[in-house]
């Protein structure tokens, strides 16, 4: 029973799939905006493929770190939730959920969403009919933002691809602190290399990685989009706030904010992507090793997980505080 109680507790410090958003408010919000006239649902999105294969991401994090591994596997046993030194992704026994406190079905940490403890979306007034979708979000996001140090640009991105989730993948059920911690840990938040997202959510100046020239610890993927993207001709580079190599974006590039471009360096387009290639293969992300796998398949490195893991822990409990 000590063993089984210490387990419990850990597992209730770990973070959550479904931290912040009641999935009811959500609903209305959307419901709203959709008889308010608000495109919510890109076409790009409701058109996307399904790629047969994950491309996976050999991207650089904040400030040049390169990663290191091959996607599709953890070097060891190749699966999340099994590292002897402490990375999580399921309950003893291999049980995904969680123990009493938490979200049952959910990931660890979570507490129930009764909007009286967690934070919500707006309501459904605030939701505005032209510009930027993700501007109707802009009180929540302002809140959040200054809460947990974020832009607020850059909360209203990850807040809009959440709900427009829960209406095209809603068994994903995908959380924007997942977002916002992969954003934190691939440029802090559109920020690496002296860069800034400007009011409509485009870093600038444009953010590049290092060159995939397989240095490093990098991998070797020589130039596919003829530097369309990347502005490299030799190698290719991941791009924009949440590092996407040339490949991966033009499988799953969405143009969130309907302006005509899926671009890399937008926030919108960039989170609103990054949520659909975390949702493939039919995951519900409030199963841990649904979780991580997903994260995993972003880029296949134990330490580089962990530092998501943590980050979308420690988001999710001070957005509640």
């Amino acid at each position: 029973m000590g063993r089984v109680g210490r387990s419990t507790a850990a597992w209730a410090k770990r973070p959550s799939g479904r931290l912040i958003v009641p999935a009811v408010i959500a609903i209305l919000l959307l419901g709203a905006a959709g008889a308010a006239g608000a495109y919510l649902v890109p076409q790009a999105l409701q058109a996307a493929p399904s790629p047969s294969a994950s491309p996976g991401f050999p991207l650089g994090a904040a400030g040049g770190l390169p990663s290191v591994g091959q996607p599709g596997g953890v070097a060891g046993s190749g699966l999340p939730g099994v590292d002897p030194n402490g990375l999580p992704g399921g309950l003893p026994g291999g049980l995904p959920g969680g123990p009493t406190g938490g979200v049952p079905g959910g990931l660890p940490g979570t507490v129930a969403p009764t909007g009286a403890v967690g934070a919500t979306l707006p309501p459904t007034g605030a939701v505005q009919t032209g510009g930027r979708p993700a501007d109707a979000l802009a009180g929540w996001a302002g809140t959040m933002g200054t809460r947990l140090g974020i832009p607020v640009v850059a909360v209203q991105a990850y807040g809009y691809a959440e709900l427009v989730l829960q209406r095209t993948t809603p068994a994903c059920r995908l959380s924007w602190t997942t977002l916002a911690a992969l954003g934190k840990i691939e440029s802090s938040h559109g920020a690496a290399n002296g860069a800034v997202l400007s009011t409509d959510g485009t870093a600038m100046p444009p953010i590049f990685g290092l060159p995939l020239d397989g240095k490093g610890g990098r991998q070797l993927i020589p130039d596919t989009d003829r530097g369309a993207l990347d502005q490299d001709t030799t190698y290719d580079r991941a791009v924009g706030p949440m590092q996407f190599i040339p490949a991966t974006w033009n499988s799953y590039k969405v143009d969130a904010d309907n302006n005509g471009v899926a671009d890399p360096n937008d926030i919108d387009d960039a989170s609103m992507t990054a949520a659909t290639y975390l949702c493939q293969g039919g995951r519900d992300l409030t199963k841990p090793e649904a979780w991580w796998d997903s994260i995993l398949s972003y880029n296949a490195v134990r330490p580089y997980a962990q530092k998501v893991f943590d980050a979308a822990n420690d988001y999710g409990r001070r957005s509640r505080s």
